[in-house]
């Protein structure tokens, strides 16, 4: 799949419609107390990311993040480029921001396709808000050191292949879990990023939106 197959294929699916967030059951851990499919409390701080995809040769990649020991929230996991949105900022200008800010792509070299589903992260008690951009070239990244770790460059392909969808069991503070990921870079892509880009495979192909 090429960059311009994904802007042909989100073409008129984003923002997606009231039925799309039910794809992130499929990546969602068991159980996820405080989590309701597809309701955000309004008490919830607002965060926003970008899913970029761009080119490497002929085929479409994601662009995903390993999160450094020195941040605040989720530290050592997979997530998308964002963060925080500070006060008065809007939803999608901090995702550019953070963007800009993590791996050094200019907000003025991506184009937004639109955003995904808002989804409650109850464990940080975020509201995280996912755009869509595409960067129509080879980029080259930059990244921010004491939040990245190291950049995932993930082929789309790779992360559409139904093979790298695997469950877990996991013991998370006392308590056992049944943890969806996606088993790509030698990394294991789990939780809200995981909810995520269930959504954006299943508006990409919405045949395979189960896995």
């Amino acid at each position: 799949m090429t960059v311009e197959d994904v802007v042909r294929a989100l073409a008129g699916r984003l923002p997606p419609g009231a039925g799309s967030a039910g794809a992130h059951l499929h990546m969602a851990p068991s159980p996820r107390p405080g989590w309701k499919p597809g309701c955000v409390p309004p008490s919830a701080r607002p965060a926003a990311g970008v899913v970029l995809v761009y080119p490497r040769g002929a085929r479409a990649h994601v662009l995903l993040t390993l999160r450094t020991g020195r941040v605040r929230f989720h530290r050592g996991q997979v997530s998308l480029p964002g963060g925080a949105v500070d006060p008065g900022e809007k939803l999608l200008d901090a995702a550019l921001r953070e963007m800009e800010e993590e791996v050094g792509v200019p907000r003025d070299r991506v184009r937004v396709l639109g955003p995904l589903s808002p989804l409650h992260i109850p464990v940080s008690r975020f509201a995280l808000h996912p755009f869509v951009a595409v960067h129509p070239e080879e980029p080259t990244f930059v990244a921010r050191p004491t939040e990245v770790a190291r950049l995932l460059e993930v082929p789309l392909q790779v992360l559409a292949d139904p093979t790298t969808r695997r469950r877990e069991s996991r013991r998370i503070g006392g308590r056992m879990f049944e943890v969806p990921f996606f088993a790509v870079c030698g990394e294991k892509i789990w939780g809200a990023t995981a909810m995520v880009l269930a959504e954006f495979l299943a508006l990409l192909d919405p045949g395979r939106s189960g896995g």
